[in-house]
């Protein structure tokens, strides 16, 4: 099969022909349909995350059809089925789960496995997946959208979920970029007054009519502290780590408001 691959720590992505991988137990086999590229891979690249060998095949936005089951797989899966395979390459099983995967807290379980990183993950034809870190995909959401769904929208959608914002409050995205064109979008279907906040003007016209916000802030014309103290948003989402625009995201808020910078 075909696959982007880096060979060594620091080293480039390649494209190489490499054997179709064979599911282990608890396993699929994926052919995959779709898979996003995110500034996470260059981790893969650099080499950052612990525990990491090489050669490895990056990609944590996957979605394709499953080809093949290992053994003890659930009957939840099935040859044939569209699946997602996002950062979380999986978890402790029931009978070993560990104090986190125990709380429900997949996402630091003590495995400590990354899809692209610890495990080969989506830039290839075929992938090798755990059961535990499979996720459906309707059939009413087309793959390319489904796979920036499986990182770059966890992220705002999370963000957004666990925070203390209710419908009718004012949610305040800044930086329309991957992450914060989705988050507009969720905090217009969870109910909130959208606030999008760019310095692109030409951002406007998707913000406003495709992505949903009911107002645009660019901060190269407006006072962004000051819009932002007359709009008091209760979440505000910075999806740009720039201590410029960060600190422009702290006016005087209401309280018990929130910012979340989403990573």
């Amino acid at each position: 099969m075909r696959a982007i691959q880096v060979k060594q720590a620091g080293g480039s992505f390649e494209l190489v022909e490499i054997p179709t991988p064979t599911p282990g137990s608890g396993q699929v086999l994926i052919k995959v349909i779709a898979c996003g590229i995110c500034g996470g891979d260059e981790v893969c690249r650099s080499g950052m995350f612990p525990g990491m060998t090489y050669p490895r095949i990056p990609g944590h936005e996957a979605v394709g059809v499953i080809t093949a089951l290992g053994d003890q797989v659930s009957a939840a899966w099935v040859v044939g089925q569209r699946v997602g395979v996002g950062w979380h390459a999986g978890r402790c099983d029931n009978s070993e789960a560990c104090e986190h995967c125990r709380r429900g807290n997949f996402f630091v379980c003590t495995k400590a496995t990354g899809t692209g990183l610890t495990l080969h993950g989506g830039l290839a034809e075929y992938m090798v997946a755990d059961q535990t870190a499979l996720v459906a995909i309707p059939d009413t959401l087309d793959s390319i959208q489904a796979a920036g769904l499986l990182c770059a929208g966890l992220t705002v959608f999370n963000a957004i979920r666990l925070s203390n914002i209710r419908p009718g409050d004012t949610l305040a995205v800044a930086g329309i970029g991957g992450l914060g064109h989705l988050a507009l979008q969720f905090g217009r279907k969870f109910g909130y007054r959208v606030v999008a906040i760019s310095s692109s003007s030409a951002k406007r016209s998707d913000c406003l009519n495709k992505f949903g916000a009911h107002i645009f802030i660019d901060t190269t014309t407006e006072d962004v502290p000051a819009r932002l103290a007359e709009l008091r948003p209760k979440l505000t989402l910075g999806t740009s780590v720039n201590a410029k625009s960060i600190t422009d995201l702290t006016p005087t808020w209401p309280s018990n408001a929130q910012l979340l910078i989403p990573v």
